[in-house]
């Protein structure tokens, strides 16, 4: 279960009095916030390595808000955007919601809706966090097979058998049975199930890539 202390909410409103109410509102249960006047201290500041969620203004100066979602998505930033705003209207909803914004609640909103779409925001951080940490570890396992043993590892988790393997590559059913060990060291699989369902979550432009050097 992870601790108030490693989750962070970021708040993004050029409005010195709602900054401090939601800042005060979201300590109150415990999460750490931080709060920034506009886009441009927001993308200036240094964010921690921790399940996140940025509630975010729509209108602001400089840099709007969809101007601000659009630049964390160009920089390959993930974090979950919950916008606010006095000014909505449906065709923005729409725009800020198809770009992948968790929620979007026109002013005013009731404070337990905020603190909902909060919580469900840091959760789904908390998941996708996890997930890119388990293909990160499972794109390194995979990187320290040899080009022979992706090859036999692709025919192995299609349902190949050790002989039809050995005859699809053209080496023997010893040497097939040598590197299935390996693999299956290497890649820290206790089961063929397990491995199966390792290549699964790798995206196919890397395991066509690897292939590529076979």
């Amino acid at each position: 279960m992870m601790k108030p202390t490693d989750q962070v909410v970021f708040v993004v409103d050029d409005d010195p009095s709602v900054r401090e109410a939601l800042s005060s509102l979201i300590r109150a249960v415990g999460l750490r916030v931080e709060t920034f006047a506009s886009a441009q201290d927001f993308l200036g500041y240094r964010r921690p390595d921790a399940a996140a969620c940025l509630v975010l203004d729509v209108r602001l100066p400089g840099l709007s808000g969809l101007d601000l979602q659009r630049e964390l998505a160009h920089a390959g930033e993930r974090v979950p955007i919950i916008f606010i705003t006095g000014h909505g209207d449906i065709p923005m909803s729409v725009r800020a919601m198809k770009a992948g914004a968790a929620e979007f609640l026109p002013k005013p909103f009731r404070e337990q809706d905020l603190l909902d779409a909060i919580r469900q925001a840091l959760d789904r951080d908390r998941v996708a966090r996890q997930q890119r940490a388990e293909l990160a570890e499972i794109r390194g396992r995979y990187d320290t097979l040899t080009a022979r043993e992706q090859e036999v590892m692709a025919l192995v988790v299609r349902g190949m058998l050790n002989k039809q393997v050995a005859a699809e590559l053209g080496i023997s059913e010893i040497t097939v049975k040598v590197h299935r060990r390996h693999i299956m060291e290497k890649m820290k699989a206790k089961s063929l199930p397990a491995l199966v369902r390792m290549v699964e979550k790798l995206p196919v432009s890397d395991l066509t890539d690897k292939g590529a050097h076979t």
